[in-house]
This record gives structure tokens, C-alpha cells and sequence, in this order.
């Protein structure tokens, strides 16, 4: 379906990224890879999901933080492939701590990260698409787009920040060929969430099944993680043609979490 397409996925070394970038892969996008961490191993996963298609992948290390790397980042995927069709903002990073102690530099670093990087990528991603009359920007926000949890006012500003961003975009190339949607995910077991899980568990003296069953059963009412596959096969949806009028959407996948 998106043989000839380019998808650049931000944060998709791990969890939800990967997962994204491999359904885009299977239906034979050549993928643009982006993150921190070992590299070697996802790039192979990517590889292995669009092998059948003969897609090609490539790497750029990008800290999203600076406007400059995206630059450089949006530069070498359109040098490689001739043109970046999907961009998938999924970058993002966590930290948790009251208002009033929350550590100045951490939140910089998030609203940078999970909020302005989808601005720079969407910004000069845009051209390009509009030129084309075909693009999809598909930015991974939360169900902390949408609601909020105490102790995590950065990530929740940035992700209904990214929301809004989604809004502008979505009116913005709405007589275009160019969309632009949200996923909101809920609980998915990426190393982010991970982290949280082992504080539960060191919190309340508990294994880490137990802490898994308590994390959900605060939120999710299906007692379910979502998983970065499932998650993926929304990205593909969104760029299909069953998607070409699916416009400005925050999209939650979170087991039931903002029906409550």
C-alpha cells in the first residue's frame, strides 16, 4: 500500500516508535529511524517487517531537542529518499514530580522534546507534502492529551500541546492532500512506562506483575496494556485511503481510560 512512500518515525529505536515503524515497513515504506540507544537491533526488526517489499531503512541521530539536528535530520531522509511522505512525531521523555518541585531544566527538556521537535518536523515536512498533494503527519500524543494525572504537568502540557498542534495542522492542509492526526495512547509497556512500573513496585513492596495490575487498574479500566503493534496498525490506517478524510483527530487507544 505505501510502496514508494518514506515514513520518518522519531523515537522509534524502542517501544511505540518501533512498533509504528514496522507496520509502516510491511506495507513496503522505505523508514527513516531516529533515537537513542542501540540502533543495530531495531534497524533489523524494521528491516526483517518490509523485507517482502524490499524497503530500504536508514538511521539519523537527531537529538530532538535542537532545531538544528531536525534540520540536518529532515535534510538526509529527503537527500536518501528523495522526499519524506509520513512523518510520525513520536519522540517524547518523562519525568515526574509535583508542580512546585518540578526541576526547571526537566521541563524545558520535555516540552522540547515531546512538543517543539513535532513542530520543526511538521513545519519543513510540509513543503514538500503540499507540493506533492499527498503527506501524513501522525503525531503520537496520550491519553494525557486529553486528561490529566498529578505529578506530570510537563508531559501533559506537551502532549495537549501536540493535540492542539494537530488541530492547527489538520485545518491548515485541510483542502490539501495532506493529513494530520493524533494517536493517544493509554498504558503501553515501552521501557518509559517500565520505569514506572519498577517505582510501583519498589513503592509498594509488591512484584512487578502486581505493580502492573495496580498501574492499570488506577486508569484503565480494561486491565489491558496497549500494544506498540496495535498502535502501528492505527498509523497505517491513518494512511490509507480509508483515511484520506480523517482529519484533526485525537484518536485515544486506551483501554477505556477517558470514557470514565
Amino acid at each position: 500500500m505505501l510502496k514508494g512512500k518514506t515514513a520518518l518515525v522519531t523515537g522509534s529505536t524502542s517501544g511505540i516508535g518501533l512498533g509504528i515503524a514496522k507496520a509502516l515497513a510491511r506495507q513496503g515504506a522505505n523508514i527513516v529511524m531516529n533515537g537513542f540507544g542501540e540502533v543495530d537491533g531495531p534497524r533489523a526488526e524494521v528491516l526483517a517487517a518490509g523485507q517482502a517489499a524490499g524497503i530500504q531503512v536508514a538511521y539519523h541521530a537527531a537529538d530532538m531537542s535542537r532545531a538544528a539536528d531536525i534540520e540536518d535530520m529532515m535534510k538526509y531522509g529527503a537527500d536518501q529518499f528523495g522526499r519524506i511522505d509520513i512523518v510520525v512525531n513520536n519522540a517524547g521523555i518523562q519525568h515526574v514530580a509535583s508542580v512546585e518541585d518540578f526541576p526547571v531544566e526537566r521541563w524545558d527538556a520535555i516540552i522540547a522534546i515531546n512538543l517543539t521537535s513535532a513542530f520543526h518536523t511538521t513545519r519543513l515536512a510540509l513543503p514538500a507534502m503540499k507540493a506533492a498533494n499527498w503527506g501524513r503527519i501522525i503525531n503520537v500524543a496520550s491519553v494525557h492529551g486529553l486528561v490529566g494525572s498529578a505529578q506530570k504537568s510537563a508531559y501533559v502540557a506537551a502532549k495537549h500541546g501536540i493535540v492542539g498542534l494537530t488541530k492547527v495542522t489538520a485545518l491548515e492542509t485541510a483542502p490539501t492532500g495532506v493529513t494530520c492526526n493524533a494517536i493517544c495512547p493509554g498504558w503501553v509497556l515501552t521501557p518509559l512506562v517500565q520505569k514506572q512500573v519498577d517505582a510501583k513496585a519498589q513503592q509498594l513492596g509488591v512484584s512487578n506483575e502486581e505493580a502492573k495490575k495496580v498501574l492499570l487498574g488506577e486508569k484503565e479500566p480494561s486491565m489491558q496494556f496497549t500494544t506498540p503493534e496495535e498502535l502501528g496498525e492505527l498509523a497505517v490506517f491513518f494512511c490509507s485511503p480509508a483515511g484520506n478524510n480523517v482529519r484533526g483527530v485525537a484518536w485515544n487507544m486506551d483501554g477505556g481510560w477517558a470514557a470514565q
